[in-house]
């Protein structure tokens, strides 16, 4: 059984102006000890299905399907089981840690917090934990009566990991962890994610538009576009739907002039949830389209080894 398993998940928002299809019929697995990266252009869905994993979306949004955590439907729990397996057995690193952050209570208070709410330890036991978690991401331990605003963009990071990590869950969700991050303290926080990955068996969701980010560090890679899942496969593989590899062309050689100078990006804007284009929603912006592109919408299918695409030159060079 996957310790993760996401069986047909659809978010839909409810606006004034009708209901907008965020995340649709996403379906897929992460194994226990898997690092698994969601990767997409903005506006794509990532972080909406992120956060439904745990439901913490807000009061307008309708989740469907199931969400599946150690086999226990999430969606069909009750708020006091839901309460009871956040932070537990699924933690989230949110993107932005100076909003994820209460600004008035010091760090060492709010990485306790967990631990002293699942009467995982007693006050004494927690301010241990809170040490020596602070010293597994790599800070010292006074900064445990710090506030966030007296640290750092990357220190500020490295706490939501220290809070995320405190219940020893099972499954973390990162949602753009290194967002805003400069290039330096980006590695140091991905080195640290790596380093928890290997050591302490920990499975990893990773949200990001970074493709390369993910390549790095993942197993394996899903590509979400306009809501959906495009393709899955190996992070080391070749991609195969023509938007993957507009992703992956658009990060330059380096080394390369030629790549430097006359980057390859991909051409016009993402489709607007509410005015979806027929078939499939990438047609209009595809460089390999057919005419029953814009008719057909096809599902993911086998497209190599161990890989799907939903694009009906799966399987052949686009």
């Amino acid at each position: 059984m996957s310790l993760l398993e996401l069986d047909d998940v659809s978010v839909t928002y409810k606006l004034a102006g009708g209901e907008l299809p965020a995340v649709r019929g996403v379906s897929l697995s992460l194994e226990a000890g898997e690092a698994v990266g969601v990767v997409g252009e903005s506006g794509s869905g990532k972080s909406t299905l992120a956060m439904a994993l745990l439901r913490l979306l807000p009061r307008d949004a309708r989740i469907s399907g199931r969400i599946l955590l150690d086999g226990e439907d999430v969606l069909a729990m009750s708020w006091g089981r839901l309460r009871a397996v956040r932070w537990a057995q699924a933690s989230i690193v949110f993107q932005g840690a100076q909003h994820g952050l209460n600004p008035v209570h010091r760090i060492g208070d709010q990485i306790a917090e967990p631990l002293l709410i699942h009467k995982l330890a007693s006050p004494d036991q927690a301010r241990r934990r809170v040490a020596e978690l602070l010293d597994q991401v790599g800070l010292p331990g006074w900064r445990a009566k710090s506030y966030p605003h007296e640290l750092s963009g990357g220190q500020r990071q490295r706490v939501m990991i220290a809070m995320a990590l405190a219940c020893e869950p099972r499954l973390i969700v990162a949602d753009e962890p290194t967002t805003a991050l400069d290039v330096m303290v980006q590695a140091q926080v991905l080195t640290l994610i790596r380093e928890l990955i290997a050591t302490d068996d920990i499975s990893l969701l990773m949200i990001s538009h970074d493709l390369s980010v993910l390549a790095d560090l993942c197993d394996r890679l899903a590509v979400m576009y306009a809501g959906r899942v495009v393709e899955t496969g190996p992070a080391d593989g070749t991609f195969t739907h023509p938007y993957s590899r507009a992703l992956a062309a658009a990060f330059p050689t380096i080394g390369d002039l030629s790549s430097r100078l006359a980057p390859k990006g991909l051409g016009g804007d993402p489709p607007d949830p509410l005015q979806l284009p027929s078939g499939c929603a990438f047609h209009p912006r595809c460089p390999v389209a057919l005419d029953t592109c814009s008719t057909v919408s096809i599902e993911l299918r086998p497209a190599g080894e161990r890989r799907t695409a939903a694009c009906v030159l799966a399987g052949e060079a686009v």
